[in-house]
């Protein structure tokens, strides 16, 4: 199982990251992982003190992401030219890089260990001036060299000079001007001439109006100016590179310098990071040992709201006690304890503060939890089968520097059994000498516990009187389910609680318990009621339903028929389709057009139905004495 999702402390990083500024500081967050090596944890848990209290008087750093230089720095050692936005971003790092020293420097005044870290930092001086005084607003500045400033001021003059003879051209030939001002075309200066004065004007036409009546001429005088004015920016243009060039060159030479910043702005705003936590926490430093000790006072899971949750006081690891046991009724907060008690071991071994009024925590080489019904529908695994998966999975990574927590321990399966299982399970964390933290309702393990060495009972207390758990854990004492109080709470009737007492403990014990004599009657909801298709069962009601001469639909062919013998009992009636008579279950056919819509009264239906032989001797049968004859095809 994944004890850091288990005990929430995903939750914690996700927080953590939000606190950081740099790439770098997020990975390491999610990377991180406990510390086993004592003086590294307390290195860890002393740089969080310290960047907590130096936040605290000085407020945030002033840190910044400045991962993307080290891909600046990658074009720069490549000889490739940067370009000014690129030249921007390093001065942005310096700029960072300065302010960080000095933030760091008036941190040095409260003896702060961390201020020192500025001497690990070079601003870089003469190589911000250098980008500050030649890059501006992403672009090379018109005072970055003398020469790239006489340059931009000749052109500009030419531009200038041109516009002006451009004007000049359009007073003088008035008359031959659709407009009375320039414009520019492809980056020519142009008039705009009418078409059919176009001769009048000597130069290039460069375009025309979307009526082809204005034509945008270049004069000649002009095209002449315009070669000099390119030539004039392709010299522009190489002074421009030759800058970029240059402090392209100072970034090169400065590249293991910058990428020594890089590294101690990121371990930095990691550091500052776990700061930033432990003030958003409300946290404080834990005390290591490595004495097996574990000693929370006021201890609360730092993702509960501060004001609904209650403090935990707890202790392990005194004297020969190594495994608590912990009992008390459903929604006690069994499982919210056993969390908060390793999630604060757990973050104080990530080098981090804890949510405690004061925290002595040992130091753990593994931590192992189940939680939670584990069920994994993919592996075709049971609540009872996923929990014992994990659980020999923890038996088989337990030693005497673990940490366990085991949550509702033995359920899932026969409760005699389950109670089983769960005694030997606690067995074989005793042996193991971990320390270790199981919830369960099996009084059976209440007594186990409180006759074996090396474990103890502890209880989530329970108000009888208001019938609600104060979330309060009793050290030292078993505790009661109280399933039978709360569901007298929740509205059970006493007799059926009466019931349970005697199915659970017997007669004797079940008179102990003093359940409301209130008598309730328990209404019960009818909830929704099926609604039946009605059904036509009597021949009666068939034969109102289709009569001799009805238009009907007959499915699944959905052909249309008319009905020519009526239904018999058993619900067959017989239809005329095109060229042959049917017999079919009145089920399959649907009404289309009643008879009498569609025949007058006392139609004759043998017009429809018999033969023309049928017919003439039913004619004669009725007259007289015959020996014509009626034959019937049961295919017809």
């Amino acid at each position: 199982m994944n004890t850091e999702k288990q005990i929430e402390f995903d939750k914690i990083k996700n927080i953590w990251s939000e606190l950081a500024c740099t790439d770098y500081a997020k990975e390491q967050i999610n990377k991180t992982e406990i510390i086993l090596n004592e003086r590294e944890l307390r290195k860890a848990i002393k740089d969080t003190t310290e960047s907590r209290v130096m936040i605290e008087k000085l407020g945030n750093p002033p840190l910044q992401n400045v991962t993307e230089i080290r891909d600046i720095l990658t074009i720069a050692d490549k000889g490739k030219c940067l370009t000014p936005y690129q030249l921007e971003r390093v001065e942005t790092a310096l700029v960072a890089v300065e302010r960080m020293m000095d933030y760091l420097s008036r941190g040095r005044q409260y003896d702060n260990s961390l201020a020192y870290y500025d001497e690990n930092l070079n601003p870089l001086s003469e190589l911000k001036e250098e980008i500050v005084t030649q890059i501006r607003n992403e672009e090379v500045d018109d005072r970055a060299s003398k020469e790239l400033y006489e340059l931009r001021n000749r052109i500009v003059s030419m531009e200038e000079s041109m516009k002006q003879k451009a004007d000049q051209i359009i007073r003088k030939n008035a008359a031959y001007m659709t407009d009375s001002f320039h414009t520019v075309r492809n980056g020519r200066v142009c008039v705009p001439v009418k078409k059919e004065y176009k001769s009048k004007i000597p130069g290039s036409v460069i375009g025309k109006s979307s009526t082809g009546s204005t034509l945008f001429v270049e004069p000649e005088g002009l095209s002449r100016c315009y070669e000099e004015l390119e030539l004039l920016r392709i010299d522009e243009e190489n002074e421009v590179y030759r800058i970029l060039y240059t402090l392209t060159a100072m970034v090169s030479d400065y590249a293991s310098i910058m990428e020594e910043n890089v590294q101690m702005i990121e371990k930095l705003d990691y550091v500052f990071s776990k700061g930033k936590l432990s003030i958003d926490l409300d946290c404080i430093e834990p005390e290591i040992n490595l004495d097996r000790r574990i000693k929370l006072v006021k201890a609360r899971h730092p993702l509960m709201d501060k004001e609904v949750n209650v403090p935990l006081d707890f202790t392990l690891g005194d004297g020969d006690i190594r495994g608590i046991v912990i009992t008390g009724p459903n929604t006690g907060g069994k499982t919210v304890s056993i969390k908060t008690v390793m999630l604060s071991c757990y973050m104080a071994q990530c080098g981090l503060h804890v949510a405690c009024k004061e925290a002595d925590i040992c130091m753990n080489s593994n931590y192992l939890s189940d939680i939670g019904d584990g069920q994994n529908l993919s592996e075709n695994l049971s609540t009872f089968s996923a929990h014992i998966k994990n659980v020999l999975d923890i038996l088989g990574k337990v030693n005497h520097e673990s940490l366990v927590i085991m949550d509702e321990l033995g359920s899932g399966t026969d409760p005699a059994e389950g109670m089983g299982i769960a005694v030997a399970i606690l067995e074989e964390l005793r042996k193991s000498n971990a320390n270790f933290l199981v919830t369960t309702h099996y009084p059976e393990i209440k007594d186990y516990a409180a006759k074996t060495e090396h474990i103890m009972n502890a209880r989530m207390a329970f108000d009888r009187e208001t019938l609600r758990p104060t979330y309060e854990m009793v050290i030292g004492e078993a505790g009661d389910s109280c399933a039978f109080y709360i569901a007298e709470r929740l509205g059970m009737p006493a007799e059926m609680l009466s019931v349970a007492a005697k199915a659970a403990y017997g007669d004797a014990a079940a008179n102990d318990y003093s359940f409301s004599d209130k008598k309730e009657t328990r209404k019960r909801s009818t909830g929704s009621k099926i609604v039946k298709a009605k059904q036509i069962h009597s021949t009666a009601e068939l034969e109102q339903k289709f009569s001799i001469g009805d238009s009907v639909m007959v499915y699944p062919e959905k052909k249309i028929g008319i009905v020519c013998e009526p239904i018999d009992k058993k619900g067959i009636l017989r239809v005329q389709l095109p060229n042959k008579k049917i017999y079919i279950n009145h089920k399959r056919v649907k009404l289309h057009v009643k008879a009498d819509k569609l025949y007058p009264e006392n139609y004759d239906f043998s017009i429809v139905f018999d033969t023309v032989q049928n017919r003439k001797a039913r004619h004669e049968m009725s007259r007289k004495l015959t020996d014509k004859v009626i034959i019937y095809d049961p295919n017809d």
